[in-house]
């Protein structure tokens, strides 16, 4: 058993331990690797990860190890982790915009940035992706904030208002279509599914919620029938985007996928009443194996992304109010995500608004099941 310390930040609708590498990299070895380490601490294999600290969900299952930059032009390198809930293992290869919100705010709270007496601009580095990201964090006279007023939909939680704008998205048409096309379609089980396959944020498969039997505006619960569909629709996707080969494990985590609809009058997940008109289109997502409360950051990235291809499953079904903003109808509301695109019309930055708040910071006490660390 060993100690390691940690922050525990909640970034918009997710819930992230951040550590610092200066004190995770001791225990991490040939012998002992960063899987062991994160599964044990959030007691993963477990679905209500009751020996650790994982909140029995995806959302509040992640982690993130942050360093110091040594590359001009960036301030901090992470590596993020999706930890698994009821398996011991740790998906690399994606990213969490949520916990990119909060790795700004620890930043700039746990000294790793200079202040500025305005606004401190934090440039992070995702080391699983190579993604840049810039987090914004008012700090007024160079007062470094704990606690704020902003509000995101998905919880009444108040905190800290950051701004996230992901950027080099894609550098032609190539690069956001890993196949080249705006609409594919994968044949399963005599049904003919049309989906669109982007690269932007994260990589991401949008299918039409039609062919789904669905509107896409349906509540978490209404999904749980297609589930098992959207998970075969994604290893579909993950081989038709070169992410994985046909020998390959089955991963949960990229492609992120979902289903799209046109804007309809729904409910959301607190009864509140969301008309056609407040919206432009609606996504509904899945995080690992379940339906996702809300929508992950770096899938409204790739939605947006998807919404500047003319003909893609995305663009078909939305209906664009205002140029250079995208209105997403989600179970727990509707998120804003303002986005840029080039004179080619290819999708530049996009930038969305969370709140975030850091909850504790606290010694974990860790008992990976190896023999060389049982105390």
């Amino acid at each position: 058993m060993f100690t390691l310390r940690g922050t525990w930040m909640r970034g918009g609708t997710s819930k992230c331990w951040l550590f610092n590498a200066v004190d995770i990299d001791p225990y991490v070895d040939d012998t002992v690797g960063l899987d062991a380490v994160l599964t044990a601490a959030f007691g993963s294999g477990d679905p209500r990860q009751l020996d650790g600290v994982g909140g029995g969900s995806s959302t509040t299952s992640k982690a993130a190890i942050v360093r110091r930059s040594s590359v001009p032009g960036i301030d901090v390198d992470y590596l993020f982790a999706q930890v698994a809930v009821e398996e011991a293992t740790v998906e690399w290869g994606s990213d969490c915009g949520n916990c990119a919100t909060a790795i700004g705010l620890y930043a700039v709270q746990s000294g790793l940035v200079a202040v500025d007496d305005t606004t401190t601009v934090v440039r992070m580095r995702n080391r699983n992706t190579g993604a840049v990201l810039q987090a914004e964090i008012p700090t007024p006279g160079g007062h470094v904030p704990s606690e704020g007023t902003a509000a995101v939909p998905g919880t009444t939680a108040l905190g800290v208002p950051v701004g996230l704008t992901f950027t080099g998205l894609a550098t032609d048409r190539v690069t956001l279509l890993p196949t080249g096309q705006p609409v594919d379609h994968i044949t399963m089980a005599g049904s003919v599914f049309a989906g669109s396959f982007v690269r932007a944020g994260a990589p991401a498969a949008f299918f039409a919620a039609e062919d789904l039997g669905l509107t896409g505006a349906e509540g978490v619960a209404a999904l749980g029938p297609v589930v098992s569909t959207l998970v075969d629709l994604r290893r579909q996707a993950a081989l038709a985007m070169g992410l994985v080969g046909p020998s390959d494990p089955v991963t949960h985590a990229v492609p992120k996928v979902g289903v799209v609809g046109p804007p309809v009058d729904y409910r959301t997940a607190t009864g509140d009443l969301v008309r056609a008109d407040d919206y432009d289109v609606s996504v509904r997502m899945l995080s690992m194996m379940a339906p996702h409360p809300a929508i992950g950051l770096t899938s409204a990235v790739a939605v947006a992304a998807a919404a500047t291809v003319q003909g893609s499953v995305v663009a078909a079904r939305a209906r664009i109010g205002w140029p250079g903003s995208l209105r997403i109808g989600t179970d727990a509301g509707v998120l804003r995500v303002d986005h840029a695109v080039d004179e080619h019309g290819i999708l530049h930055s996009v930038t969305l608004h969370r709140a975030v708040r850091r909850i504790a910071t606290a010694d974990l006490f860790v008992a990976p099941s190896l023999p060389a660390l049982v105390g």
